[in-house]
């Protein structure tokens, strides 16, 4: 079984983006998309060719690359993207790249607070002859109206399950990954995590409320646990909706104990 993808950036998919993207002169870029699909994976890749050429080699780090992502993360936690994690951006592209270009990406940049986005916008606004930023965010809607107005949008969507194929067959897995190669390869890199979490889903699926509610506690408490309810839950549209629903609600700062209760009643089977 293959537990790395075949393309030297590390990328599976994508191939009409990455034919698009050397072609492309805009200052700013917003990758959107999903989570787990490869959009930090392709900035990087991005980072690379504009310095060495495209299709570019297979490094690590490289100098001109800055990148920044929220102190925490979690779907109950609010993770934040902060002034104090934006400033550096503006020492950093004051000096020019050792090579051709300097690219930052800013992941997770629907979480900045009001005063990161308001500092990252005049640099947005005047960025430097040989700087490139790439915003990471799920979509243009969840950015604020004047950074998205300054972005050249690159969706990314789900990639395809045939591609995922190259790194397993296993029907399971498959579902799980629901068309993301990072949350394959995460489980395939620890298959006893992946198995305990799906052996809870189960569990939880068949428990009565009051013990679904316990074990959706334990499960959700990380977003890898929807996406295992996600994988056994295929010929029930109406629990897929519910579970979708408890997501967004999440997501939105809900009550995390009124959306689980609400989400163990819609789940009895």
């Amino acid at each position: 079984m293959a537990l790395h993808p075949s393309h030297p950036g590390g990328i599976i998919g994508h191939g009409a983006i990455l034919g698009l993207l050397p072609r492309i002169g805009a200052a700013t870029l917003l990758f959107s998309g999903p989570e787990g699909v490869g959009r930090r994976t392709v900035a990087r890749w991005y980072a690379l060719g504009l310095n060495r050429g495209f299709p570019p080699p297979p490094l690590e780090e490289h100098p001109d690359l800055l990148e920044i992502s929220p102190k925490e993360r979690g779907l109950r936690g609010r993770a934040e993207v902060r002034l104090e994690e934006v400033e550096p951006l503006f020492d950093w592209f004051a000096s020019h790249p050792r090579e051709r270009v300097k690219v930052a990406i800013l992941d997770a940049a629907h979480l900045l607070t009001e005063a990161a986005a308001n500092a990252l916008l005049k640099l947005l606004e005047e960025p430097p002859s040989y700087g490139r930023i790439v915003l990471i965010a799920p979509s243009r809607d969840t950015l604020l109206p004047t950074l998205a107005s300054r972005a050249l949008e690159v969706p990314f969507g789900p990639v395809s399950e045939e591609a995922l194929k190259s790194l397993t067959q296993d029907p399971e897995l498959l579902a799980y990954a629901a068309g993301a190669p990072g949350r394959l390869l995460r489980a395939l890199a620890d298959p006893e995590a992946f198995r305990s979490r799906m052996e809870k889903a189960r569990a939880a699926l068949g428990a009565p409320p009051l013990k679904r509610l316990a074990l959706l506690k334990e499960l959700l408490g990380e977003e890898e646990g929807f996406f295992a309810l996600h994988a056994l839950l295929p010929s029930r549209p109406r629990a897929l909706l519910a579970l979708e629903a408890a997501r967004e609600a999440l997501e939105g700062y809900v009550s995390p104990d009124l959306v689980l209760a609400r989400l163990a009643l819609d789940l009895e089977t």
